[in-house]
């Protein structure tokens, strides 16, 4: 069973640069998107092309921002969208599919801005965050991937020391939120597990600078497991030769 995460940075862009190209080619089970950038009927309309899958959007109110959709061969079990906290379901930020052996979550966690003047809020989401999940997973073990929106540790960007309690993406904050949600629910960031020494592989580079071009990049994109599934877990993968975006596909791979 083959899962991919990407952020799109905008499913109407990213399907000019060859989108289906890149589904075919991975030929998921799972194909889940952050950052559709378009309402619900815009991404129905963007993916028209793309046949075998079954299409599960949900959309920010604020046109042309954020939003996630989950693209499933397998019909789940059960689909739904949000957390069910008002402040926090504007913004199409989670599409969740409960499928036989597991419950899958497609998070775009918000970023703490320009300035950090959303890191409060991204704090609470965080919280809120954790307990949505951990409410989950009192029924089935829990597979969580997307774009978080940090960097868990200094081997996990390209300049730590200069970014450090002063960037969006790698204060203490935002890692503590991170580290609390994994120990709270006991989950496997699959792709440091599986690859503990890689520390230049990177899913996200700014488009300044020629940033990509000389891996100046972070690693914020993941996918978490529940420790029960992480021995069925065979491969989890960065695959940064994957262009149009500012970020790239991830991918995990699991024998049942």
């Amino acid at each position: 069973m083959k899962l991919v995460s990407w952020n799109v940075n905008g499913i109407r862009a990213a399907v000019k640069k060859g989108f289906t190209d890149v589904v075919s080619h991975f030929d998921a089970d799972i194909f889940c998107i952050q950052e559709t950038k378009a309402q619900d009927d815009q991404v129905s309309e963007a993916l028209i092309g793309i046949d075998g899958y079954k299409l599960h959007s949900n959309s920010a109110e604020r046109k042309g921002y954020s939003g996630t959709a989950i693209l499933s061969k397998e019909t789940p079990v059960s689909f739904s969208v949000d957390m069910g906290i008002a402040a926090h379901d504007l913004e199409g930020r989670i599409t969740h599919a409960e499928y036989e052996r597991f419950h899958f979550v497609n998070v775009y966690v918000p970023n703490s801005g320009s300035g950090l003047k959303r890191l409060d809020y991204r704090q609470q989401w965080d919280k809120d965050f954790t307990t949505y999940l951990k409410t989950l997973s009192e029924s089935k073990p829990l597979v969580v991937t997307g774009d978080f929106n940090v960097a868990h540790t200094e081997n996990d960007l390209a300049n730590p020391k200069s970014n450090y309690n002063k960037t969006s993406g790698f204060t203490q904050v935002e890692i503590d939120g991170l580290t609390h949600m994994m120990k709270e629910l006991k989950l496997v960031d699959t792709f440091r597990e599986k690859h503990p020494k890689k520390f230049d592989k990177y899913t996200f580079w700014s488009m300044r600078g020629g940033a990509r071009s000389r891996n100046v990049g972070w690693r914020i994109d993941y996918f978490m497991v529940s420790e029960s599934l992480w021995p069925k877990v065979t491969s989890a993968e960065i695959h940064d030769e994957i262009m149009g975006s500012d970020h790239c596909p991830i991918s995990i791979e699991f024998k049942f």
